[in-house]
């Protein structure tokens, strides 16, 4: 507001600089999908670690290959994930119920349950009040408390009622009442806690099979795909040794619906004659710019089988790869090269040639290699739009991660222009604000050219917004960039020239450049 004088003299008025911060929205938090052993099947549960995954979804499991890609990506500089748990329809839940109106089931469906006992022990000053504890007892080890209650209570209106305690507080079990709950339960025996029994693993979901797949169906309304449409933030997809074309055709749509980038799998033991043909057609169709396919895959040890080395496929790897290089080099960089090697690889499943990897890279097929001195290292970095026949603008990972991240981040930080007066103060503002970004982007190497104006540019005005679109409420907002292209193929031209000897006098003749002369 207008400062208002009173008397003579100089007065301050402070007032807002225009400008809202568009932040950049983080790049690397990938979703993996898998089956696990146990963990949620309702949600998609957010991890920060390898720990958090075993936490919550019982770590490495011979059957499985999730629990191996989230700990490469972990391993090779990822930091932030979200798992997505299938579990067959017909995996059971173990419970346990106890006198006293009071049911105790494990927090979600399968045989890990059954690792578990409940002890009930009454407040000896009030009997309706008790102390409730989780056992963890697998055979053949000793038991020992991981989870203790105090002071609760079976009245579903009291504070300490049982069922919003362990609701809120147990990562292991919840509880359900029945009957009259005026009846505070039993102790449980002395040293013998009530065994939670009846969970059961159910089948057994392996990628490429038709129980898997049902569940990578984004129609699906109980699990798979429809559980990461409740998160936000996740940019990449795994869904570790999911091969089948028709399925990954469907994640492929996914992706390109939700502005997510899909880091997909070849084929286990797929031959190279095979590869050189060129990718599935079914998976270079119109939504495949928003993935890349790597091969072979990826040989490491297996902590399961006595550190024995065996093949892995590579979209863990890959994942922790995207996430260290946009932390440390950006997301405009390529994730390829002599530095993005594969930490924890011991070689790739099958040694290709530079003749071979070319071809590949060709057919927009990226190569995993293992270079002399380099390790196993990520050699390639194209989209599966990226095969040189199709010519698309779209032909580079970084390239295309690169628009994904600039559409989120505008997307995200020009809301506060809806229900904004739709005339020029409205349109310069937005100008400044998006300007800012481009340019704070452009200083970071993201463009390339040494002016901003070769760069990017951003249009809002009467051009972009006519007033038939004012009168629909639509302001627009045009948003162009120059991206920076991969240099794969790096040419050197080298020249023989001859040196003619200068003499120095009695000792030996030096060498002098024939086109530049000597310093005098």
């Amino acid at each position: 507001m207008p400062v208002t004088v009173t008397y003579p003299g100089v007065y301050v008025e402070e007032i807002p600089s225009g400008v809202r911060s568009i932040s950049g929205v983080n790049t690397s938090t990938a979703a993996f999908i898998g089956w696990a052993a146990r963990g949620p099947v309702d949600r998609a549960r957010r991890i920060s670690s390898f720990q958090d995954f075993a936490r919550h979804f019982g770590g490495l499991d011979r059957r499985s290959l999730l629990g191996h890609s989230v700990q490469h990506f972990f391993a090779n500089g990822g930091h932030d994930a979200y798992i997505v748990r299938l579990a067959a329809d017909n995996a059971l839940t173990a419970s346990v119920t106890l006198s006293g109106a009071l049911t105790v089931e494990a927090r979600s469906p399968g045989n890990w349950g059954k690792e578990y006992s409940v002890e009930i022990v009454a407040r000896s000053d009030d009997a309706s009040r008790f102390r409730l504890a989780i056992w963890h007892t697998p055979s053949g080890q000793p038991p020992v408390v991981v989870e203790s209650f105090d002071d609760l209570s079976l009245l579903p209106e009291d504070p300490r009622s049982v069922t919003s305690v362990l609701g809120a507080e147990s990562s292991l079990v919840q509880a359900a009442l029945f009957g009259s709950p005026a009846t505070p339960p039993a102790d449980t025996p002395a040293g013998a806690p009530a065994s939670l029994v009846g969970g059961d693993d159910g089948d057994l979901l392996v990628p490429n099979t038709a129980a898997f797949e049902s569940k990578l169906d984004p129609a699906t309304r109980s699990g798979g795909l429809f559980l990461l449409d409740q998160i936000d933030g996740s940019n990449l997809l795994c869904v570790p040794g999911e091969t089948n074309p028709s399925a990954v055709a469907s994640l492929q749509k996914y992706c390109r619906d939700k502005g997510v980038f899909a880091i997909l799998d070849s084929i286990e033991n797929t031959t190279l004659a095979t590869m050189k043909t060129g990718p599935d057609p079914a998976l270079t169709g119109a939504d495949a710019l928003n993935s890349a396919l790597y091969f072979p895959w990826v040989k490491c040890s297996d902590p399961l089988q006595e550190n024995h080395i065996r093949d892995f496929p590579p979209c863990g790897f890959i994942a922790g790869l995207y996430a260290r290089s946009d932390r440390t080099r950006g997301v405009w960089e390529a994730p390829a090269g002599s530095d993005a090697t594969l930490i924890g690889a011991a070689g790739a499943a099958l040694a290709l040639t530079d003749g071979e990897s070319r071809i590949l890279n060709s057919r927009g097929i990226n190569s995993i290699r293992t270079l002399p001195g380099h390790g196993t290292v990520a050699w390639g970095s194209r989209t599966l739009h990226g095969a040189d026949q199709l010519a698309s603008e779209w032909k580079y990972v970084p390239v295309r991660r690169l628009a994904l991240y600039i559409e989120e981040s505008l997307f995200r930080g020009t809301k506060w222009a809806v229900f904004e007066p739709n005339d020029e103060p409205l349109w310069a503002q937005i100008r400044l604000n998006v300007g800012t970004f481009m340019h704070d982007l452009f200083m970071q190497g993201a463009f390339p050219g040494t002016l901003p104006r070769d760069a990017y540019f951003v249009k809002c005005d009467k051009d972009t917004t006519t007033q038939n679109d004012i009168d629909q409420g639509v302001v627009n907002i045009v948003v162009g960039f120059a991206p920076i292209k991969p240099a794969e193929f790096v040419v050197i031209t080298i020249q023989q020239i001859a040196c003619r000897p200068v003499e120095t006098g009695p000792s030996e003749p030096t060498f002098k450049d024939p086109v530049r002369p000597t310093a005098r």
